[in-house]
């Protein structure tokens, strides 16, 4: 299994708990295929630019390691997520 690092940005409008439990469902999803290691959330931040006439959303960040029908998996529910403004999965370095 390879190291990810995946950063999710969620909609500003959408609540701070229902934010905090789609976190606590792609951590169960993770942690049942693959290995959780750490997840922050960093709660909401200001965009750089503007994004869907958007200026703000709730980042949080989650490392893990897995294979790739989990990434595709991950990738599926997190497109398809209303909340969800962007994500991306990054491989981590093996060091």
């Amino acid at each position: 299994m390879r190291k990810y690092e995946l950063m999710v940005i969620h909609r500003p409008a959408t609540a701070e708990d229902d934010v905090r439990s789609h976190i606590e469902e792609v951590n169960k999803a993770i942690s049942d295929v693959g290995t959780l290691t750490t997840t922050d959330f960093w709660g909401k931040r200001r965009f750089a630019y503007e994004i869907e006439k958007v200026n703000e959303g709730f980042y949080s960040v989650f490392d893990f390691e897995g294979d790739n029908d989990l990434l595709d998996t991950l990738n599926r529910s997190l497109t398809l997520h209303d909340a969800v403004m962007r994500h991306k999965i990054v491989r981590m370095d093996e060091n």
